[in-house]
């Protein structure tokens, strides 16, 4: 028994993340004799882990830094999911037009849908009030307006699960000691943001419920509005999964040449691309932009419209102009495809792990099919399967380009 017992118990007091939490023993004095002494244990000096859970108040002790750390990490990532969720839940929301069906903001109230036939009468007549409605859905049915109202109402209980994904376990942790100083400003940032979101997706969908005498437009949010909404789920969900990927892979010690250098830069500028090509996707989806040139690689029968600089200042037709911000959409993820093409030949030419290797070749193929889902897209008039898709396509390839940053990220010295 003592064999079974004693090496694994010597073996756990000496691994390395024990061993700071039990003092070693005081010093033997001689005394002339072939036995020693303890001097006695100086105050604030504990012999044995329990004592220092007494001592502390507290039943548990503490995690180690490094445990610590893929705790918080595999928390973030989760997080990091969540707002993915919410990013393609709220495209799907905006393509099938449901997200004005909901025209009042409570925090608490409205998580209780309705539930008798009165209660949808009285939703139903206070979205008759609004443009939406008036112009737009002046034939709409009650079963058709609980489906738009049941996409938007998903939306928003998504947003709030977010919201307590993010909050109770950072509490958490911040209790129990297991954030860093430098964590603790990212994750109050981080939850800073996500309530940040919650003010700017109402902020957006008032917008789309204001009165517009003078103009006979489909009414619409506010595309200036829905751009700064996703780009700040964008910024929270790169952040998230940044400092996720940060704490969860072990960094790579590549040598520090002028190829590794400009690797390095490449990848940074890809995956800026990547989120710009993203982002103009809102002001796409904002104005409708999809459907006013259904073809490809022409748009119409030239490859430059005609009506690029319709309004003025020209300024405008860069945010306001449909055929503009098509075209832009269409520039920028020419140019992020072949910025991914020219950094995969890159990594080519250096020795890298496997794993860099992977997100590499993963980069590439994702944004080939991404481009592929583009182009369907369009020449399908946007259905509603497809366009969801495309969209999720860009989170994908967004995720894989902070995946492959973080490979080649620089070891602090």
């Amino acid at each position: 028994m003592q064999r079974l017992l004693f090496p694994p118990l010597k073996a756990l007091m000496g691994s390395p993340c024990l061993r700071p939490l039990v003092p070693r023993a005081a010093p033997r004095t001689q005394c002339g004799c072939s036995c020693g002494i303890r001097r006695p244990l100086r105050p604030g000096q504990y012999s044995t882990i329990s004592e220092v859970a007494l001592q502390s108040g507290r039943g548990t002790v503490s995690l180690p830094s490094k445990a610590a750390e893929r705790v918080v990490g595999r928390w973030l990532l989760v997080c990091s999911g969540t707002v993915a969720g919410a990013v393609i839940l709220g495209g799907v929301t905006r393509l099938t037009e449901s997200g004005l069906s909901m025209v009042d903001w409570h925090l608490i109230k409205e998580m209780k849908p309705p539930t008798s036939q009165e209660e949808w009468e009285t939703e139903f007549q206070k979205y008759q009030q609004f443009p939406e409605f008036k112009i737009l859905n002046h034939d709409m049915t009650l079963p058709e307006f609980k489906f738009i109202w049941y996409m938007e109402y998903s939306h928003r209980m998504w947003g709030r699960l977010v919201g307590l994904a993010y909050v109770l376990p950072a509490a958490y942790f911040w209790r129990k000691g297991w954030l860093s100083r430098g964590m603790k400003g990212r994750v109050l940032a981080l939850c800073g943001l996500v309530c940040f979101q919650g003010l700017l997706g109402w902020y957006m969908v008032k917008s789309g419920l204001e009165e517009k005498p003078d103009s006979h437009d489909i009414p619409r949010v506010s595309q200036y509005r829905l751009a700064a909404h996703l780009g700040s789920a964008l910024v929270l969900y790169c952040a998230s999964l940044w400092t996720s990927l940060s704490l969860l892979l072990p960094q790579h010690k590549l040598p520090e040449t002028r190829q590794l250098l400009w690797l390095r830069r490449c990848a940074h500028g890809t995956a800026g691309l990547v989120f710009l090509t993203a982002l103009s996707g809102a002001f796409v989806a904002g104005l409708d932009a999809g459907l006013v040139y259904n073809s490809f690689p022409k748009m119409g029968e030239s490859w430059i419209p005609e009506d690029l600089f319709t309004f003025s200042p020209i300024l405008r037709n860069v945010f306001e102009n449909p055929t503009m911000v098509q075209f832009d959409h269409r520039i920028l993820g020419i140019t992020s495809v072949t910025a991914v093409t020219v950094l995969y030949f890159l990594s080519r030419r250096i020795p890298l792990p496997r794993r860099t290797k992977m997100a590499a070749v993963t980069l590439l193929a994702l944004a080939y099919t991404q481009v592929g889902l583009g182009i369907s897209t369009l020449l399908t008039y946007v259905p509603t399967p497809l366009a969801a898709t495309h969209q999720s396509g860009s989170l994908a390839l967004l995720s894989v380009a902070l995946w492959l940053m973080s490979e080649l990220r620089r070891v602090p010295k």
